[in-house]
C-alpha cells in the first residue's frame, strides 16, 4: 500500500503543473496584469492558499510559465550547434524552431501581444542570446549582407505565423509543413532527403 506521504510530491507536482496551465490560459485571455492569483485559484477550484503554497506572486508563476520554452530554446541551440556543417546547423535550427513555435503557440501569442510580460523577459538570464544564437545558426550557411536579415525574417515569421489567431484552423502537421517550406525558401535551404 502506498503511503500518503509518498504520494504527496506527485500530487504537489500535478497541482503545480495545473496551476501553470491555468495561469497561461488566463494570461492569454485576460492579460498578465488582468489576472490575479485568486482568478487562478478559482479556475482550478482551489483556495488562494493552495496557489500561495506553490507561488508567492504572479511574477513567479509567469517565470514558471516561460521556463519550459526557454529551456527548449537552449536545448535546441545546443542540438543545432552540434551539427557538423553550417547547412545541417541551419536545417536543425529551422525544424526545431518550427516545432518549438508550435509547441508553445499560446505562450508566444502572449509574449507578442501583452506589453506587461516584456519586462519579465528581460529579467531572463541571457535573454538576448535566445534570439541571437538561433539567428546566427540559421544564417551560418549564408553569405553576404542579407544573411542576418533572412535569418531574422525566418525566426520572427515562424513565431508570428504559429501564434496568429488567423491560422488556428490549420492543424499542427499542416502548419508545420508550410512553415518549414517557407523557412527553407527564405533561407535558401533544400528539403532534406527522407532517410
Amino acid at each position: 500500500m502506498t503511503s500518503s506521504t509518498s504520494r504527496a510530491p506527485v500530487a504537489a507536482e500535478g497541482t503545480r503543473a495545473r496551476l501553470i496551465d491555468a495561469a497561461l490560459d488566463l494570461f492569454t485571455h485576460c492579460g498578465f496584469a488582468g489576472t490575479s492569483l485568486q482568478m487562478i485559484a478559482d479556475q482550478l477550484h482551489v483556495t488562494k492558499a493552495a496557489v500561495y503554497h506553490h507561488f508567492k506572486t504572479r511574477d513567479e508563476i509567469l517565470a514558471a510559465v516561460i521556463r519550459p520554452a526557454v529551456e527548449d530554446v537552449k536545448n535546441l541551440i545546443a542540438e543545432a550547434s552540434a551539427q557538423r556543417t553550417p547547412t545541417a546547423r541551419a536545417e536543425r535550427m529551422l525544424t526545431g524552431w518550427v516545432d518549438l513555435a508550435l509547441r508553445h503557440r499560446a505562450l508566444i501569442g502572449l509574449l507578442q501581444t501583452d506589453p506587461a510580460v516584456k519586462p519579465h523577459l528581460k529579467e531572463e538570464q541571457n535573454a538576448s542570446i535566445l534570439l541571437d544564437q538561433p539567428r546566427d545558426l540559421l544564417a551560418s550557411h549564408l553569405s553576404g549582407p542579407g544573411r542576418q536579415v533572412c535569418a531574422q525574417v525566418a525566426l520572427l515569421g515562424i513565431v508570428g505565423a504559429a501564434s496568429t489567431p488567423e491560422l488556428r484552423e490549420l492543424d499542427d502537421e499542416t502548419l508545420r509543413d508550410l512553415l518549414l517550406d517557407v523557412g527553407r525558401k527564405i533561407l535558401g535551404l533544400r528539403r532534406p532527403r527522407s532517410s
